[in-house]
């Protein structure tokens, strides 16, 4: 995957940190390396949350964000701190549901960019329900960006393919979240859900900037520090499509929760799932694959396509139809 390279130093180039800091007993300042730009109404059809670059360019959520937070350098300079294993355990994650809220917000897989926009089915607006004693998401919920779970691809542990996602995070941290942010977080461990005989991994994860984030380590760090947690997110995957009228959901392996390492060899897996998308070595279906960082992929566009196209799909929203004939009919192509 030495084409993938290019995409790898200059994503990293927008995340840095320094080596170590995860481990850091405290929160720490990190630059806002990525922002948000809304266009159409929210809790409407033709929301969409585009998001930019340091330099103000758009990009995709999906593709163009580093999947690993890189810390070899700070502000350009090497640093001299030890590898360690927080580091190792570092990871954005993007943010598409704020905890307490209600409205299944998403990465557009399927759309040039990937901008976050609510789930639409049966032509209307997807809400979760209230799954007593809870409301709405119970973490911040989320996704690990240059990953993709493959609908084609079989999974060793589960016997089941992929859901044609990114991976799902769950962040239990105390702070609620905005939707559209980019967050730092370590990753404790994994459950497996089984959504209409596909695997739908659920990570769980906490904010390195969380107050209490040094003492996560692992999933049993979980069950120490917030008893109950783990037995409640169960329990809200099993339940929420009830109210839909849809059967309880499935787990593998009996529902357990999986460790750190079982997580990152799953994180690993669907990472290498994402190169082979992106490089058009797969079959991605209707994925959209547009990206701006990977120079070497067959789907990369300029800057001033990218533009072109969050125009085009603004444009498309404001006209009604069929979205991607508008999209490319306004493109000229």
């Amino acid at each position: 995957m030495r084409a993938l390279l290019p995409l790898l130093r200059t994503g990293a180039a927008a995340a840095r940190l320094p080596r170590g800091a995860s481990a850091a007993p405290g929160p720490r300042r990190t630059m806002a390396l990525y922002r948000t730009e809304e266009r159409g109404q929210p809790h409407s059809p033709d929301y969409r949350l585009f998001f930019k670059n340091v330099a103000g360019h758009y990009i995709s959520p999906f593709h163009d964000i580093p999947l690993k937070v890189d810390s070899e350098e700070e502000n350009g300079i090497p640093t001299k701190r030890a590898r360690n294993d927080e580091y190792e355990n570092v990871f954005n994650m993007v943010v598409e549901v704020p905890r307490w809220t209600n409205a299944k917000m998403e990465i557009a897989t399927k759309e040039p960019l990937n901008p976050i926009k609510q789930d639409v089915k049966d032509g209307k607006l997807r809400y979760v329900a209230n799954i007593f004693p809870h409301k709405g998401y119970i973490w911040n919920y989320g996704a690990l960006p240059q990953t993709w779970e493959d609908p084609h691809r079989k999974d060793k542990s589960t016997d089941c393919c992929g859901d044609n996602d990114p991976i799902d995070v769950c962040e239990i941290g105390s702070k609620v979240l905005s939707r559209g942010e980019v967050v730092h977080v370590k990753i404790l461990g994994v459950l497996a859900l089984i959504d209409q005989g596909e695997t739908d991994w659920k990570l769980i994860a906490i904010n390195v900037n969380d107050p209490e984030a040094s003492k996560f380590h692992d999933i049993e760090d979980v069950k120490k520090y917030k008893p109950g947690y783990l037995e409640a997110t169960l329990n809200w995957f099993r339940f929420y499509k009830i109210p839909e009228g849809k059967p309880e959901n499935q787990f593998a392996f009996n529902g357990e929760f999986k460790n750190k390492a079982f997580a990152l060899e799953v994180i690993k897996s669907t990472h290498e799932c994402w190169k082979a998308l992106l490089m058009d070595k797969c079959d991605g279906g209707a994925i959209n694959c547009t990206n701006v960082q990977v120079c070497d992929s067959p789907f990369h566009c300029s800057q001033e396509e990218a533009r072109s196209l969050v125009e085009s799909v603004s444009f498309s929203l404001s006209k009604g139809g069929d979205e991607e004939d508008q999209i490319w009919h306004f493109l000229g192509k």
